[in-house]
């Protein structure tokens, strides 16, 4: 049995192995895949197992691959398959929904405690030498914010949602959540649902760990920023085009919005022309959150955990059923 990962790269730059995965078959693993159509047909040939994690799987694609059988997508997000070509072609697609949920929602606080402290900025002055020539015995660049008391919005309350809120409660803050799915049913004595209205105008952090749907696309845009209050910060680890990045970037610049932090953009790698770069007080991470090396562990293991139950004949984690 041929075995191709398409883009290992990015989940295993080499700090981890390939090898349950390869004992299933004939392994080739690319670290990165030209993305056009002929080259992805060509680095597949006739492989009955793939593994992808950003390389497009398109209806062109797939329908000139006679083999295969099974697509393992390395990531929760499986918008890169064409699933419902999968699915007319009998192709099993799976995703790894969980092994990131510790991993982004600490990076999430440290994208809100930067905003509330900028320690990297700070740390760069005193290297810079501002410290030892400041006439006092400390000083600060930018205004520092305790969170204690303030009040976290979430938006989208799954897995990584509610993993977030416990973290900010340990931090004092009152949390507001909305999401499609739990509707109070989730509420603890600082913790409640509220509509999307609500959260806009209560919160003074805004964080995004819904999913892309239409329905969310561009859920941060102008009019929902004129709801919130002057001075809100809002947080992206989830998806790009959930925020409109031109309204999000004239709120910053007018003053509206104090700050900004996201791990994700529209257009992945970011493009130099995107204006978010030109925006205040926006701190750009490029797409990391998920990264840690025990978060990359869990996703190799429930990769080959996939693997094995399709084998098996018993397949989890389907998303073209």
């Amino acid at each position: 049995m041929k075995i191709v990962v398409l883009d290992g790269y990015t989940l295993n730059p080499g700090d981890l192995s390939w090898e349950g995965i390869g004992k299933f078959g004939d392994l080739t693993v690319y670290d990165r895949t030209v993305k056009q159509a002929d080259e992805i047909i060509k680095a597949i040939d006739n492989a009955e197992i793939i593994f992808t994690n950003k390389t497009p799987l398109a209806r062109e694609v797939l329908y000139q691959l006679p083999s295969l059988k099974y697509i393992g997508v390395l990531a929760t997000g499986y918008n890169v398959v064409d699933i419902i070509a999968a699915r007319e072609l009998g192709i099993t697609v799976t995703n790894i929904p969980t092994y990131g949920t510790t991993a982004v929602a600490q990076f999430t606080f440290a994208l809100i405690l930067e905003l509330c402290h900028h320690v990297g900025d700070h740390s760069r002055s005193v290297q810079n030498g501002e410290w030892s020539s400041c006439p006092d015995f400390c000083f600060w660049n930018t205004p520092l914010i305790e969170l204690a008391g303030k009040t976290l919005g979430i938006i989208g309350f799954g897995r990584i949602g509610q993993a977030t809120a416990k973290v900010a409660t340990a931090f004092g803050l009152n949390v507001l959540y909305n999401d499609v799915n739990n509707s109070g049913k989730l509420d603890t004595d600082n913790c409640h649902y509220t509509d999307l209205d609500t959260l806009f105008a209560k919160s003074d952090i805004i964080s995004l760990h819904c999913p892309l749907f239409e329905s969310t696309q561009g859920i941060i845009n102008r009019d929902n920023i004129l709801k919130m209050k002057d001075g809100a910060m809002i947080i992206n680890t989830s998806r790009g085009p959930l925020v409109v990045e031109k309204d999000l970037t004239e709120a910053l610049n007018n003053g509206k919005l104090a700050g900004a932090a996201l791990d994700v953009v529209s257009t992945e790698p970011i493009e130099r022309t995107n204006e978010l770069l030109k925006a205040k007080n926006c701190i750009l991470t490029p797409h990391i959150a998920w990264a840690p090396t025990e978060s990359r562990f869990r996703l190799m293991n429930m990769a080959v955990e996939n693997l094995t139950a399709f084998l098996k004949g018993t397949p989890k984690n389907v998303v073209n059923l």
